[in-house]
């Protein structure tokens, strides 16, 4: 075991008083197919290993474990305002807010897009995760409109999408683009052409990216990684199924306030 291996948003990193870490997969303690900074408790990794990383990770934020709120993520557009640890008591929604300093939003992915986003101003963070069926149910403007209600403002807020599936890596079929352009109209320009005429590759976090922006967000960016693609840092359930693996693993995205 090392320490935990993260990534940084250059955008975020430039807002005061907020803590934020990309987590690799690359630190923790899990073995074969997790190898080794698991995080999800969803997945057949030994529960002692996936905690472990989990402490580990809230060590990155200076914290104990259960200050690290992550909800129970079910592709949907639905949003929790964390006032306390969840504790047992984990709430079902895919964006966790949070004004408060002791407090870590999380959210796990392996190939979704994780966001996290910044007031600096109002003090208010959250978490985010968008796969294509939370970003096309509306997620990323549920999770804009919650830190709203909480006192933050669109334009100073700031977002950035962590690790997530690349263009090269999405290859979709034809019904996947026509589910696009009868919810989302113009979403046509995130498609590209793919390695038949019947295939098309979906650009995740360029979708993602123009949801943020229609919802006023001041400044936002991908930090360009690839799931799919690069195996050594990351987990990556299409990967995962491609190899014929009956498991993956679970990046884990966080966010907290300096107190």
């Amino acid at each position: 075991m090392t320490s935990p291996t993260i990534l940084r948003s250059g955008l975020l990193s430039s807002v005061p008083g907020v803590h934020h870490a990309f987590f690799t997969r690359r630190g923790g303690v899990s073995g074969g197919l997790y190898a080794s900074m698991n995080l999800g408790r969803g997945s057949r990794d030994r529960p002692a290993d996936v905690e472990e990383n989990r402490r580990l990770a809230a060590t990155v934020f200076g914290a104990r474990p259960e200050a690290l709120n992550i909800a129970y993520q079910i592709h949907s557009a639905d949003v929790v305002i964390a006032d306390a640890p969840f504790g047992d008591d984990v709430p079902r929604a895919d964006a966790v807010i949070t004004a408060r300093p002791e407090l870590i939003c999380g959210a796990l992915a392996a190939d979704c897009a994780p966001i996290l986003i910044a007031d600096g101003r109002a003090r208010i963070v959250g978490a985010v995760h968008a796969g294509w069926r939370g970003a096309l149910a509306g997620v990323v403007e549920a999770a804009v409109e919650a830190m709203i209600g909480q006192g933050a403002a669109p334009q100073h807020m700031v977002a950035a999408i962590g690790p997530c599936i690349g263009q090269a890596s999405y290859e979709v079929g034809l019904e996947f683009l026509a589910a696009f352009a009868a919810r989302a109209p113009g979403s046509e320009r995130f498609f590209t052409a793919g390695a038949t005429a019947d295939k098309r590759c979906f650009d995740l976090a360029g979708f993602v990216l123009a949801k943020l922006e229609a919802a006023g967000v001041g400044a936002c960016e991908w930090i360009g990684r690839d799931t799919c693609a690069e195996a050594s840092d990351f987990y990556s359930n299409r990967r995962a199924l491609k190899n014929g693996e009956d498991d993956y693993g679970r990046l884990l995205s966080a966010i907290m306030l300096e107190a």
